[in-house]
């Protein structure tokens, strides 16, 4: 009856408030049931998963995947998201204003369609994106009426509008007016009927992260990198201003965005225990930042973890709220019909160290690790071969080697 069944796991399904030992039951690449004990007899192939968690394919909601190739040095190095999501759990990403509408064509052709994570994009309101990115400082390339046409275009792959790294320093002027950016962004993402990722920097000369999160901002828009250095998050007394709480009573989303210089425990650690959480947790990875603190989402599910988020929160906030943000529901969930974008992890106990991007160090005692990933019901991860035979068993055509001079 089914492809495959993946039995005696625990799955941690949040958006179906699933939390369990229970079988799931692959079929055309869907989810086709989850249930306790589904007969064996009723798969064509058997996963035993006991001591597993089964859960949602992971998104990262926050990235930079385009272009595979490198670009000149103006531009940010991204990733290629095949090569280090799959190993992660991560089945779904969504690119975070790498491009603008100048380059999207070509980054849908280039990696959209050709990956086998799924990739999605908040779309710069530059025009040139980080791709050229003086163009995120250039008035006249932030249009809100071609961006939120582009989107309008290909809405099964743009989920919102970014905005970054406008002005971050210099006195504002006619050409570079205080709110030029965050104000086009909000403008396109209105038109667009999305919402908005800011990726925002306190000026000096006269914006304030205050003002941004309580005033700019719109409601379900998502203001990434919270616990980064810069944000007033909480006072000499480890409390959470209240413009958090005022915010978050708005209903503005904060989304983790680690980064190179986007996470430090000073911020984080304080106002979790205060009671102020993210809503979503994700990477900003990129090649600058892939071999320093960032890693991988689960290195940063495992630093939450570690901070004192119970695992199926961590597990929420990096499947269902995710896609609840992006206005995907058929995303990070394992409903009967759904695609079955599927991460299977272990939990580690022991003694591991994490760091922040102040180089500082947190000690743990838990890590994630993923074991299998699949995408539409295939195996395109499998690190310890779950889903291999043993070498002495292999079938017949294991054994034979063709000749290569034939």
């Amino acid at each position: 009856m089914y492809d495959m069944i993946l039995k005696n796991g625990h799955v941690i399904d949040p958006a179906n408030e699933r939390d369990g030992i229970m079988d799931v039951a692959l079929n055309d690449g869907k989810i086709a049931r989850v249930a306790p004990d589904i007969a064996s007899e009723e798969g064509e192939k058997i996963l035993d998963l006991k001591g597993c968690y089964i859960i949602p394919g992971i998104i990262d909601i926050h990235a930079h995947c385009y272009p595979m190739l490198p670009l000149p040095k103006t531009m940010i190095p991204t990733i290629n998201a095949d090569a280090h999501m799959l190993r992660a759990g991560v089945t779904t990403t969504v690119d975070a204003g790498t491009v603008g509408w100048r380059h999207f064509v070509d980054f849908k052709r280039s990696v959209i369609d050709r990956s086998v994570v799924r990739v999605l994009a908040f779309l710069n309101i530059a025009a040139g994106g980080m791709v050229e990115m003086e163009s995120e400082q250039t008035l006249a390339d932030l249009q809100p009426g071609i961006c939120a046409e582009v989107i309008k275009a290909f809405p099964e792959h743009l989920v919102g509008v970014k905005t970054a790294h406008y002005w971050g320093s210099k006195p504002f002027d006619d050409l570079h007016p205080s709110w030029g950016s965050v104000d086009k962004t909000i403008e396109a993402g209105e038109l667009a009927g999305k919402p908005v990722m800011v990726d925002f920097q306190p000026n000096r000369h006269g914006n304030s992260y205050r003002d941004l999160i309580t005033k700019k901002m719109r409601p379900k828009d998502i203001h990434t990198h919270v616990f980064a250095q810069q944000f007033p998050i909480v006072d000499e007394n480890c409390k959470v201003y209240d413009h958090m709480w005022e915010a978050r009573e708005k209903g503005i989303f904060f989304d983790l965005g680690h980064g190179a210089g986007s996470f430090w425990f000073r911020n984080a650690v304080p106002a979790f225990n205060d009671g102020f959480s993210i809503d979503t947790i994700s990477t900003d990875l990129h090649m600058a930042n892939i071999y320093g603190s960032v890693l991988s989402m689960l290195n940063i599910m495992s630093k939450m973890l570690n901070i004192g988020m119970p695992l199926q929160e961590v597990i929420m906030r990096s499947t269902s709220e995710p896609a609840r943000l992006i206005n995907r529901p058929d995303l990070g969930n394992l409903s009967e019909g759904a695609c079955a974008d599927i991460a299977v992890l272990e939990l580690n106990e022991g003694d591991y160290n994490y760091i922040d991007c102040g180089r500082a160090r947190m000690n743990g005692t838990s890590a994630l690790n993923c074991l299998m990933t699949f995408r539409e019901g295939k195996i395109v991860f499998d690190y310890t071969g779950i889903s291999m035979p043993e070498w002495q068993d292999a079938p017949e055509s294991y054994w034979n080697c063709p000749s290569l001079f034939l």
